[in-house]
């Protein structure tokens, strides 16, 4: 069995809900009776064929506000949930940030997107644009957070039902402590995985400390949480918006693309482009009414 979620928040009618049944209904789907999560925002259909397929056929629904995830229905409350920080978790690219503070915000963007893109070796580009930081004054990174960094809405809600409901949450960055660890503290995270900075005579040396986390760091962070409580990897959870996040997106049970690059939106099970993080509580059957708000 499977469910397809619709989600459209204060925009889901009952002719979008009859459209993606009457689709699954001509690609030979065995289709139930729609289930409203919350009327108005987000529906459930449960059926029986091909998880491909319906992937495929509901994706050609063509409706501004929608976001569609489809999923097996036996394992889609996740007991683990593995999170980007970046542009997931928080609405900035953080080292983009720290640049504009040294007046090269341009020159150190473009080489982020291009990794998060997939065009560039993350180690290679995240050793490239911390050189350039080099010299920069410790005490930037705090002002920076303090001026530029802002939690995802719905971010802190997301972890918070998840936790109220017995799952473990890990942010795992190829960002840095000096930013992770506030977020996570402030969204809630049992646990923070991120980069550290060297800092020499109060000032940023250019060199990020061993070990590094990239996209094989954040896969084995999936895994290794995984077995550490006793979870298949059905009931995990990883959610990002980048290249590195791949590996750790195609591994687990659901893996969402967050207003992904295309690479990270065509590797995930599904992708959000329309919605915040509480759409990832409709797709595992959340109403609304059973969230923890944040």
């Amino acid at each position: 069995m499977f469910v397809a979620t619709l989600i459209a928040a204060g925009k889901l009618t009952d002719e979008v809900v009859r459209e993606a049944i009457d689709r699954l209904d001509a690609t030979g789907h065995e289709v139930g009776a729609p289930h409203w999560l919350d009327v108005g925002d987000a529906a459930d259909i449960v059926f029986q064929g091909s998880l491909v397929s319906a992937r495929e056929e509901l994706a050609k629904m063509d409706h501004g506000a929608l976001d569609v995830v489809v999923q097996p229905l036996g394992d889609r409350t996740k007991k683990l949930i593995i999170a980007d920080m970046d542009s997931t978790m928080i609405t900035v690219e953080c080292i983009d940030e720290l640049a504009d503070y040294a007046g090269i915000k341009d020159q150190i963007a473009a080489i982020t997107q291009r990794a998060m893109r997939g065009e560039l070796d993350f180690r290679a580009a995240l050793f490239e644009r911390v050189g350039l930081l080099g010299g920069m004054a410790e005490g930037v990174l705090a002002e920076c957070r303090m001026e530029r960094v802002r939690l995802t809405r719905g971010a802190r809600t997301l972890v918070q039902t998840m936790k109220a409901h017995g799952a473990y949450s890990v942010l795992v960055s190829g960002g840095f402590t000096a930013f992770a660890d506030p977020v996570g503290e402030a969204i809630g995270f049992d646990k923070v995985i991120a980069n550290n900075l060297e800092i020499s005579g109060g000032k940023l040396s250019g060199r990020v400390l061993e070990p590094i986390v990239d996209s094989a760091a954040k896969l084995e962070t999936l895994e290794a949480e995984a077995a550490k409580h006793g979870l298949p990897l059905a009931e995990t959870l990883a959610v990002g918006d980048g290249a590195n996040d791949i590996p750790m997106i195609t591994a687990a049970g659901l893996g969402i693309g967050y207003h992904p690059h295309p690479s990270a939106g065509e590797a995930a099970d599904a992708a959000i482009r329309h919605h915040d993080l509480t759409a990832l509580l409709w797709a595992q059957g959340y109403p609304r009414r059973s969230w923890v708000l944040g």
